[in-house]
């Protein structure tokens, strides 16, 4: 095991802040553990990507099979530690995977492999990983991928807020609206599943929005230990469809 304590591996000043991930040696468990910071706030871990992995599980259960002869077109909204996108592709019945992130540093930082799993990620074929503000796609009219306008999906993954009213930024909030969900639900095939990752409990408010918009709405809540408490914490996945 190495004796390094804390290791920056990168660091980079973006339009939302200040974006840095770093590894350290966590003593009592002795593991590598990898963070990723906005100025002095913890964005993720990867002590905790149980939450993650549930948003690509849950969102995919809930999806219909394809059409024979096709895959599945799913995209991913926040590439993060890649846990989600990973776990999207260990499922044979996707075809393409779109992940969409601001930080063009984020995706930098998986092309270098300077992450667990990016290898596997970046050398999937079904794989490609956009530099994009996922909001401002969402409120367009070219629909969610830069790249190809008008596309479709199957399913819609999204893990960037902490919640639907405690945004990175300000200019996120009209997308946890009625109006800005119907324009990704525009987005997707009939049957396409939105998938929503959130820290805080159910929030009634937000099933409301959902229920406005498609047909077919669950909160799941999402357990997992918590090494730092020595208790469980929990997260809650929306899925509509």
């Amino acid at each position: 095991m190495t004796s390094r304590k804390i290791e920056e591996l990168a660091w980079a000043d973006t339009a939302m802040g200040e974006i840095s991930l770093r590894r350290r040696t966590e003593p009592t468990l002795l593991v590598d553990v990898y963070e990723v910071k906005l100025g002095d706030e913890f964005l993720m871990s990867s002590l905790f990507t149980d939450s993650e992995v549930a948003l690509a599980r849950l969102g995919l259960a809930a999806t219909p099979d394809p059409a024979a002869g096709t895959g599945l077109d799913v995209l991913v909204g926040g590439l993060g530690l890649g846990w989600t996108a990973r776990t999207v592709l260990a499922d044979d019945r996707v075809g393409q995977l779109v992940v969409v992130d601001a930080p063009g540093e984020v995706i930098d930082w998986h092309h270098r492999h300077l992450l667990p799993g990016s290898a596997e990620l970046t050398s999937d074929p079904r794989t490609r990983l956009e530099q994009g503000d996922f909001f401002a796609l969402a409120r367009g009219e070219d629909g969610l991928d830069p790249a190809r306008p008008g596309r479709a999906f199957h399913a819609v993954l999204v893990d960037i807020d902490h919640t639907p009213d405690h945004l990175l930024h300000p200019s996120h909030g009209d997308f946890y609206t009625a109006d800005g969900l119907r324009r990704v639900r525009a987005g997707m095939h009939p049957g396409g599943v939105f998938g929503l990752w959130s820290d805080d409990p159910p929030h009634e408010g937000f099933l409301g929005v959902l229920r406005q918009v498609f047909d077919d709405v669950e909160a799941h809540v999402v357990s997992f230990a918590n090494f730092h408490t020595g208790g469980t914490s929990a997260c809650t996945v929306y899925v509509a469809r």
